[in-house]
């Protein structure tokens, strides 16, 4: 068979440029890839950096659907569906929420792909394809498969070393997709030995590990520390804010290359923490963890979370101040959604709080149910103020790093990508992107 595998384009939200876009490819695409076996032709295409060819014979069509995409599936699928193509859905929306999408495709697949994808291909090819496919049941972190990676254009994005060591997170935040029911409910580690072929398979020094939580299992996370800590590379990941009681751990990362940490801080009040279960966040111990973090040279990406039912107006002021006295490097803010399956949609459902079903704007920068403390127009105008603020010239230099090492990648972000991301843009359109592409990954380096 012939089969296309399809990213939808995502709709980019206020402060967005096509850096974004095309940030880096979609492993899940690069995954199924892998999966499929020999005999049959595979397309990649991501809808953000090139066009959909409709019109090109393909027997099967792939989606990968996150919610805010969802709108753009349905229609690409009915496109392919109307030329007498089948069309199979996947992603986390549609393990979230499989009801809402079964009319929609031929066929879905809730959870991971590793044990169900043969199985699709076969009966579409036998003509007995099943309405749903799921098979999650004692998986294990060494039946998670490596991406495709030499399937990667590396001209059409700015990070092409990406790689994942887990699947799911030990925690289960309401607002998060872990806590839906359809969600794997433990957290897997794959083999250390797979990660290290991933690591050889890109040929950089720079890596990104794009994992929900890298420290889910420490003692794993620490073995990994040591197999990579002689390969001398650079990396970042995404880690959860009790690592603040892991400081052996942290001298074992720098030390091994970590050069940042994406860290879910959500709130500084700790009111807001609790509302929606994030036991693992003490907001009295913040700065702590980043004063441990700081101190040991990585830097941090701050995410924060706005329009939690105990904010009030008043946290934006609040967070800016904290971000700028903490020297906070990099801060990316989101508006509280809800997203289908989760335990935060339930609890807002049962409410009647939410106001907006159109799922394109589910995508952190609208406000689709009513905030408890504060008017809609506050919470929105207040998530545009703190990236306006944050980014500002002021607040960028107040928090310029202490290490004259970190001088160049931190005002290369700050100014280049968020404050004139817009002419970054401009720019990308005026040369080749393939240029562009190089002076980020040359910048990737060096952060």
């Amino acid at each position: 068979m012939k089969i296309k595998l399809i990213q939808p384009a995502m709709l980019p939200r206020p402060m967005d440029t096509k850096l974004k876009t095309r940030m880096s490819p979609s492993l899940a695409l690069l995954t199924l890839a892998n999966l499929t076996p020999k005999e049959h032709e595979v397309i990649i295409e991501n809808e953000n950096v090139e066009r959909i060819d409709f019109d090109e014979p393909v027997d099967l069509v792939a989606l990968t659907v996150t919610v805010d995409v969802m709108n753009r599936g349905v229609e690409i699928a009915k496109e392919f569906q109307n030329r007498g193509v089948t069309v199979v859905a996947g992603g986390i929306h549609i393990t979230a929420d499989p009801e809402g999408a079964l009319y929609y495709f031929d066929a879905i697949c809730v959870g991971m792909a590793e044990r169900v994808w043969a199985k699709i291909l076969e009966d579409k090819e036998n003509y007995s394809l099943k309405k749903i496919y799921y098979d999650m049941g004692k998986i294990a972190g060494k039946e998670v498969v490596s991406p495709n990676y030499a399937m990667i254009d590396h001209n059409k994005y700015l990070y092409t070393n990406i790689i994942s060591t887990s699947r799911g997170c030990p925690f289960r935040c309401d607002f998060c997709y872990n806590s839906c029911k359809n969600v794997v409910k433990t957290y897997i580690n794959r083999p250390i030995d797979d990660v290290m072929k991933d690591i050889k398979a890109l040929k950089t020094r720079h890596i990104m590990f794009i994992d929900d939580n890298f420290i889910g299992n420490p003692k794993w996370t620490r073995k990994l520390v040591k197999e990579i800590k002689p390969l001398k590379l650079k990396w970042n990941a995404a880690v959860t804010s009790n690592i603040v009681d892991m400081p052996e751990l942290l001298d074992e990362m720098k030390e091994a290359g970590c050069q940042s940490l994406f860290i879910g801080f959500e709130s500084i009040n700790s009111k807001s923490i609790d509302s929606v279960h994030k036991v693992q966040n003490s907001v009295n111990r913040y700065e702590k963890l980043v004063d441990e973090i700081h101190k040991r040279g990585i830097m941090i990406n701050a995410s924060f979370v706005f329009g939690l039912d105990e904010d009030d107006a008043s946290v934006f002021k609040n967070t800016l101040d904290w971000i700028v006295k903490n020297k906070i490097e990099t801060v990316t803010s989101h508006i509280l959604t809800p997203y289908p399956g989760t335990k935060l949609y339930s609890s807002l459902m049962e409410e009647n709080r939410i106001v907006d079903f159109d799922l394109s704007k589910y995508n952190t920068a609208h406000v689709v149910y009513k905030p408890m403390n504060m008017t809609a127009e506050e919470l929105y105008n207040g998530y545009l103020w703190i990236y306006e603020v944050v980014y500002s010239f002021k607040n960028i230099m107040k928090r310029l790093p202490k290490s004259k090492k970190q001088w160049i990648p931190f005002l290369s972000f700050n100014l280049f990508y968020r404050k004139f991301g817009k002419m970054t843009e401009i720019l990308c359109n005026m040369v080749s992107f393939k240029n562009i592409g190089r002076f980020f990954r040359w910048l990737s380096y060096r952060i």
